[in-house]
């Protein structure tokens, strides 16, 4: 489980969160939704452990993510993180991409990090480009390059990062299918997204950020449906 409580996070001056609570149980998706500048992101890398907080707590399995004594390379050998740019090394085939993670964090052999990298890139559909480099690839399949690559530490919960930002509009819908086929394996997600129709077909609950605050949660049927707030009101009116 993840527990963030009154999680603060300021940039010099400029407070981004401002006391987000949120709960992710096991096996749940979560899609979060919000303008732009909204905390959205910045929420996954405290998260992560990638910007340091203010104020506030993140648990994850019961450890404070922020804590002094935290051994932060391991927790995060717990949590999987896909970014919006594919972050691949352009000199390493899709294989050895995926495999470097396993044999130096790990401690895997270079045999064991290979069939782990070859059983998830299968996962991911690219089983027939085990030994292509990520130059030679469409955007979609890069990115999912990383998620197989973020899937080879076997973590327990991903986080998405506007995976489909970046993406020409013809290979969203490959990436998306991918993020779906995790959820139904059962997979715990935490999605920033902006994909409307993803966040209401695949998520368990949906989170509308607004000016660093948990403005609306609830189920999908709710919060895109049926909206509570008038500021999510707006927002899904001028996304659609």
């Amino acid at each position: 489980m993840i527990e963030i409580k009154n999680l603060k996070k300021s940039f010099g001056e400029l407070e981004v969160l401002k006391g987000i609570d949120l709960t992710v149980a096991q096996g749940e998706v979560i899609s979060i939704i919000g303008a732009s500048g909204s905390g959205k992101s910045t929420m996954l890398y405290c998260i992560n452990g990638l910007e340091d907080i203010q104020g506030g707590q993140i648990l994850v399995d019961g450890v404070d993510m922020h804590a002094r004594d935290t051994d932060l390379n391991k927790m995060r050998q717990k949590i999987g993180m896909v970014f919006q740019q594919y972050n691949a090394f352009p000199h390493l085939t899709t294989m050895e991409n995926v495999a470097l993670a396993p044999r130096i964090v790990l401690g895997k052999s270079r045999e064991e990090a290979r069939d782990i990298a070859a059983r998830q890139l299968q996962h991911v559909g690219l089983g027939d480009k085990l030994d292509v480099y990520p130059s030679k690839m469409s955007g979609g399949q890069q990115q999912r390059l990383a998620i197989a690559r973020a899937l080879a530490m076997e973590p327990s919960y991903m986080l998405f990062d506007e995976v489909t930002s970046a993406l020409d509009p013809e290979l969203v819908g490959e990436v998306l299918d991918t993020m779906q086929l995790l959820s139904e394996e059962g997979m715990t997600m935490l999605v920033v997204t902006h994909e409307i129709g993803f966040a209401r077909d695949v998520s368990d609950r949906v989170a509308y950020i607004h000016e660093g605050r948990v403005e609306e949660i609830g189920p999908p049927s709710q919060v895109i449906a049926e909206p509570q707030s008038e500021r999510t009101k707006q927002f899904l009116a001028n996304v659609r």
